[in-house]
């Protein structure tokens, strides 16, 4: 097997340990990689001094690999689209569902690639994605592919919507399918694609969109096929205030007590958003193991609100970050996504009037990177990355100390200054022990021609629609 040797870091950041203070941080120390495993880190005295591949990592932070919980990359084609730049959540969902209805197989190969490609560039090796549309013969194989070529670990989530407007539902009735479809689906899906074993680099997850897209029956016969075949659970849920509104008026009951109803609590299930989660859904939430899916710029970018990381953390709710859709945060750069998980968590002191009652200490660097790494693999349900020590999956992240952004707070504390500073590029992004950034470049796929032809999509598209 093929050796890599990560050679004389400034930092190795292990998170090694569920509190991230008690965790390990080595100095002048050195990462040994075989096939896709770590097999030693420590002094670089004490480990090989060669490999087939040595990264001169002098001046540089090594982290574990960043993980992704919750993503629709298709929405990479329609950012910053003017009509929905100042739309909250049910409004942009409506701006842009016509604009979606023109996606097509290509749209989704190359909107999936665009997105990683970014994740890649800024540290993260794990992604989840949820694709819940499927006009014009788009398949979730379509994003499948585009990972396989581009290297990124995933887990891709067969999202569905199935209650149309015309039954009291948020989507066009062109956006939805028929249920017994969208359960043979995904039963193909996991068949073909899912891969439970240790070290899997492709997952598959089901995940019915929303309580205003899916109906209850839907939701109960998805989680029972999920168990059957032992895969994953993902949706939405209380992301804010139209949202509660819609389930209390249509179901008579809380986001929390929905899902419960449902079956749709356990260590199994993670749910995005969570930003109006109520006391008794984080006791619900605890008392399962059932996971979250933080996604703060999004929430801030539709002014959703600020969800209460810090009492589900306090209460055992496992939590990790998301980006959410390139089209809510108009971003994937999961370094920035851990920042603004950082400093939201901070600012709540200032917003009494909502029962918030934070401050600097809520959250630190470290707490922040906690969530982006071991929380994420947590939340998907993955012992085998998040943390970097040996026998883990070869996922890490290497950051330039060296650089401008770092100057005068790498020499204090390198750790923290990947999230007080500005957000960085990574330098290397390694998975599975492949190199797919090197130099800050991406390995894979040409980025250029990419981005080219991503535009011509995006134009296409926004001209497809009304």
């Amino acid at each position: 097997m093929k050796t890599l040797l990560i050679a004389n870091a400034r930092c190795v950041a292990t998170f090694d340990h569920a509190d991230p203070a008690s965790a390990s941080e080595l100095r002048d120390a050195s990462v040994f990689i075989r096939g896709n495993r770590i097999e030693a880190i420590g002094p670089a005295a004490a480990l090989p001094a060669s490999a087939d591949e040595v990264i001169d990592a002098r001046g540089h932070l090594v982290t574990p690999g960043l993980v992704n919980t919750h993503h629709h990359m298709f929405q990479s084609l329609t950012r910053a689209i003017p009509a929905v730049q100042n739309a909250e959540l049910f409004g942009w969902l409506r701006g842009l569902y016509p604009i979606w209805l023109g996606l097509t197989p290509e749209m989704v190969r190359v909107s999936t690639q665009v997105a990683m490609a970014e994740l890649l560039l800024s540290g993260c090796t794990t992604s989840s994605d949820h694709l819940y549309l499927y006009p014009n013969g788009v398949r979730l194989d379509d994003s499948i592919d585009a990972a396989r070529e581009i290297g990124m670990r995933f887990t891709a989530s067969r999202g569905s919507m199935s209650v149309g407007q015309s039954q009291g539902g948020l989507p066009p009735d062109a956006l939805v399918e028929p249920e017994d479809f969208i359960l043979r689906d995904a039963q193909r899906l996991i068949e073909q694609h899912h891969d439970g074993a240790w070290g899997a680099m492709l997952q598959i997850a089901l995940a019915p969109c929303a309580p205003f897209s899916v109906s209850r029956s839907l939701m109960r016969e998805t989680a029972s096929l999920a168990r059957n075949y032992r895969v994953r659970l993902h949706t939405h849920l209380a992301e804010n205030d139209h949202d509660i509104a819609y389930t209390r008026e249509k179901f008579n009951c809380t986001p929390a007590q929905y899902v419960q109803d449902l079956g749709w609590l356990g260590d199994d299930v993670w749910h995005a958003h969570c930003v109006k989660l109520d006391d008794e859904g984080i006791s619900l939430f605890a008392a399962t193991r059932t996971g979250v899916a933080h996604c703060p710029c999004s929430n801030m970018r539709l002014a959703s609100g600020m969800a209460p990381v810090r009492r589900m953390l306090s209460a055992g709710v496992p939590v990790g970050l998301g980006v959410d859709g390139s089209a809510s945060s108009d971003a994937a750069q999961m370094v920035n996504e851990a920042r603004q998980a950082m400093l939201l968590a901070r600012v709540a002191r200032s917003l009494v009037a909502f029962g918030c009652d934070s401050g600097p200490a809520e959250m630190g660097a470290r707490d922040a990177l906690a969530l982006a790494t071991r929380g994420g693999a947590q939340v998907l349900g993955r012992n085998d990355i998040g943390h970097l020590a040996p026998g883990m999956c070869a996922d890490l992240a290497l950051f330039d100390l060296r650089t401008l952004a770092f100057a005068g707070a790498a020499v204090h504390d390198p750790v923290a200054s990947l999230l007080l500073c500005a957000s960085p590029p990574a330098a290397y992004t390694v998975v599975n022990g492949r190199l797919v950034v090197r130099q800050g470049q991406l390995t894979t796929v040409d980025l250029a021609p990419l981005i080219e032809r991503h535009n011509a999509l995006s134009m296409q598209l926004a001209l497809s629609g009304p």
